[in-house]
């Protein structure tokens, strides 16, 4: 994959992350400044999605760890428990949040 496509898969990749926390029934606050997205909760916890272009990778930073998603096939997947991006932003968030959050790709 080069570059530019990356970049362009990444950037729609963050695009559907901002539009699923606005469209969400929790209060998160997202923030995006060029290839980084900051969600903050109530507690003033965040999560961190930022892109790794020299690597191909979305590099997330949450309460629980940092994770690394490669693109295989269609799906953004862990590098290291093949979880998919939107499921594993989700466990993220709820915890985070203290209550359900779902966040789907649309």
């Amino acid at each position: 994959m080069t570059e530019s496509e990356f970049l362009a898969l990444a950037e729609a990749v963050l695009a559907q992350v901002e539009a699923a926390v606005e469209g969400s029934d929790v209060d998160i606050d997202c923030e995006r400044t060029g290839n980084v997205l900051t969600l903050e909760f109530e507690d003033g916890s965040k999560i961190i999605v930022n892109l790794q272009t020299p690597m191909s990778e979305i590099w997330v930073a949450a309460r629980s760890g940092g994770f690394h998603y490669r693109l295989k096939g269609d799906e953004w997947r862990d590098t290291r428990d093949d979880s998919e991006l939107f499921e594993a932003l989700s466990r993220f968030a709820s915890q985070q949040a203290g209550e359900t959050v779902t966040l789907q790709a649309d």
